[in-house]
């Protein structure tokens, strides 16, 4: 009986500390599952074709960091990317963060905060608000490590470019049509370097210089932002319009996010392509730009309202109306300047696919231009109200795709 106690006791003291154990262990996996599910959430965004993805997590909130580089549209790629985070990468029981960039450069932020009581599964895109603020855990973000970096990576973008112009009555349009592939690389955050050619491909009524190859835009651009959600682009090289020089833009939006200012101010002088032979001129012209905008949400409407000097320098007043659909921006302008007859007309920007895409390590990778489109001039204004673009890719569409509210409308209705 004895033998038999002692052994009985032994058992005991075994499966005790075998239950021990185990329950020490069990605690340890949610910390372990938490830790692997960060992990393992940035590898599948990886995969996906996210670039500059990272996380972080401290006592109040997890926070991941990624570029979208894999979808043409930012609103589908955000929304692909919040769906992933919310089946295996939120925390348990805490708020967390997704600051999207653009050229490594912060865009916006969405922001999930579980209710206490609520359990992960139950975290759906409505929950996730959009906002150009940052939180107070990106000055920890930034210094992350990141995987599957952008930079040195380089895209051929192909712009197609359409230009029409009716100056003859026996002749509906006189017709140009280039494709102007430009070669699009970043080596530090907030850089881009472009080289452009334009290669015409149909010439009706341009002149002779239009019907040669050339060089188009050739920019070395830099962006950074500032705090109190501030943005400073500023642009060196060769612009559309025939100008060279420098351009510098300034963007600020206020607290209630339907609000921002603009300015801009450039001085660019002439310049002309034959061929690859470049003539330039040395008398400098300044202009500027400054105004305000208004986003109304329910419908994805801008209205802006600018005071402008332009390329002969007249001054005057530019106002834009402009409604954002998914694939498509359309809006109306009008315009009047001192010495000019009032001018406006039409613009329009559309998505081009394909709308999903993805990179092969740093093999260069070709794709047509995310969007084009046509501005009209009703008026048929020909030499007032002149300006330049310092980018290939600066128009309405592009200028709109991380605006909070048309990000949080796409989460919502796709």
């Amino acid at each position: 009986m004895r033998y038999r106690n002692s052994n009985m006791g032994k058992c005991l003291a075994t499966k005790t500390i075998a239950q021990c154990a185990a329950l020490f262990l069990f605690c340890l996996l949610p910390l372990k599952g938490i830790c692997q599910t960060g992990e393992s959430t940035v590898n599948t965004l990886v995969e996906m074709g996210f670039e500059n993805v990272g996380w972080t997590e401290d006592g109040k909130e997890r926070v991941y960091v990624l570029q979208n580089s894999a979808y043409r549209l930012n609103g589908v790629g955000i929304g692909k990317a919040v769906d992933i985070i919310q089946k295996m990468g939120l925390p348990d029981k805490k708020p967390c963060r997704v600051i999207v960039l653009d050229n490594n450069i912060p865009q916006i932020s969405l922001y999930y905060k579980p209710i206490i009581g609520d359990s992960v599964p139950e975290a759906s895109r409505r929950d996730w608000n959009v906002s150009y603020d940052l939180g107070g855990t990106w000055k920890e973000a930034r210094k992350i490590g990141r995987k599957n970096s952008s930079l040195f990576k380089v895209d051929v973008v192909v712009y197609p470019e359409v230009s029409l112009k009716n100056l003859i009555i026996t002749q509906i349009y006189q017709v140009l049509f280039n494709l102007s592939p430009a070669i699009e690389v970043s080596f530090w955050k907030g850089m881009k370097l472009t080289a452009q050619v334009v290669v015409p491909v149909y010439n009706d009524g341009y002149g002779r210089r239009a019907d040669r190859v050339h060089p188009g835009f050739l920019t070395l651009q830099q962006t950074v932002r500032l705090p109190y959600n501030i943005w400073l682009t500023g642009t060196l090289g060769m612009f559309n319009a025939e100008r060279y020089g420098g351009d510098l833009r300034l963007l600020h939006t206020f607290k209630d996010e339907r609000f921002s200012v603009e300015g801009r101010i450039g001085l660019t002088a002439t310049q002309r392509w034959d061929g690859f032979e470049w003539t330039y001129g040395t008398k400098t012209r300044m202009t500027w730009a400054l105004g305000a905008n208004f986003y109304y949400p329910h419908y994805n409407v801008q209205a802006s309202l600018k005071v402008e000097q332009y390329l002969l320098g007249e001054k005057g007043v530019r106002f834009d109306l402009i409604r954002h659909f998914r694939y498509a921006s359309i809006g109306f302008y009008a315009m009047k300047a001192e010495g000019a007859s009032a001018n406006g007309g039409f613009r329009f920007q559309v998505a081009l696919p394909p709308y999903k895409y993805k990179r092969k390590g740093y093999i260069p990778r070709v794709t047509p231009s995310k969007n084009m489109g046509i501005a009209y001039n009703a008026g048929n204004e020909q030499y007032y109200y002149r300006g330049y673009r310092a980018n290939p890719g600066e128009n309405i569409m592009q200028n709109n795709s991380f605006n909070p509210y048309f990000i949080k409308s796409e989460l919502l209705n796709f």
